[in-house]
């Protein structure tokens, strides 16, 4: 170390690393001990200044780099500048708007909006589609229902049957050759068959069971519909004939459920 302004230059640059030589120099020099002092006490100071709470207002303190450690100016390697250092309060700090997380809730809740459409269709159309194979999985149960056959079912037969269900079959639903009560989800409904000219079609009323739109359905050798009654749940239409195709079917579904004329329960 050559001299005091080595010394001091050095010190400035970095306070907390002192060489073995710049310690020899501090051990021997009064004066730089001495300016050692006063910076060491000016470092702690203003460390304890700024952990200090503040209040509303943000405020700006001018600290010169060496006259408030009580270092003269030529002893300074910068002259007289001055470093502006801001302190804003806590809870302006807190009150900033958190603009760089806005992205990631946007993105939450596109997920979330997603996942929520996702289930809603999921709901729909599971209930749809397991409606109409339950519906198809009760034809095993009653295959002679399925007769071609010129024979009608008593009036008195027919009428017990559909009674259950607050209804009654107009003529114009056709010649009904079959007609049962048949259990169907823990319910008992009416299931009748109408001879049409291309083939026996089956037809099931579901009080119980409502959709919101018709249901076509072609799976284990039936084809069919189930359309919707308004406040009477619904109607499932089903045939085994090849020749028809999905307009003839609603035409059939259509007709069957203008013949129903629905009684007081």
């Amino acid at each position: 170390m050559n001299d005091c302004n080595d010394y001091r230059r050095a010190l400035l640059g970095d306070p907390s690393t002192l060489t073995p030589e710049m310690h020899a120099h501090r051990a021997g020099c009064a004066a730089c001990t001495e300016f050692s002092d006063r910076l060491d006490r000016f470092e702690a100071r203003l460390s304890r200044a700024l952990r200090l709470p503040l209040g509303d207002t943000p405020v700006a303190t001018r600290v010169p780099e060496a006259s408030v450690a009580g270092i003269p100016a030529s002893d300074s390697p910068q002259s007289r500048s001055e470093t502006v250092i801001p302190l804003r309060p806590r809870e302006a700090r807190d009150r900033r708007p958190a603009t760089p997380g806005r992205p990631r809730w946007l993105a939450l809740a596109a997920s979330v909006v997603v996942a929520l459409c996702t289930a809603a269709v999921l709901w729909l159309a599971v209930p749809r589609a397991s409606l109409a194979r339950d519906v198809v999985a009760h034809m095993a149960d009653e295959p002679q229902a399925w007769q071609v056959t010129e024979s009608a079912v008593a009036p008195a037969k027919l009428q017990a049957v559909v009674s259950a269900a607050h209804m009654r079959l107009a003529p114009s639903g056709g010649r009904v050759s079959y007609a049962n009560t048949c259990e169907f989800r823990g319910h008992e409904v009416p299931h009748l068959v109408v001879q049409d000219s291309s083939g026996p079609v089956t037809v099931m009323v579901l009080v119980h069971e409502s959709v919101r739109s018709a249901v076509d359905f072609d799976e284990g050798g039936y084809r069919g519909v189930i359309v919707p009654v308004a406040g009477h749940g619904s109607i499932a239409v089903l045939t085994r004939s090849h020749t028809l195709d999905a307009a003839a079917i609603d035409r059939i579904a259509a007709s069957l459920r203008s013949a129903i004329v629905w009684t007081a329960a």
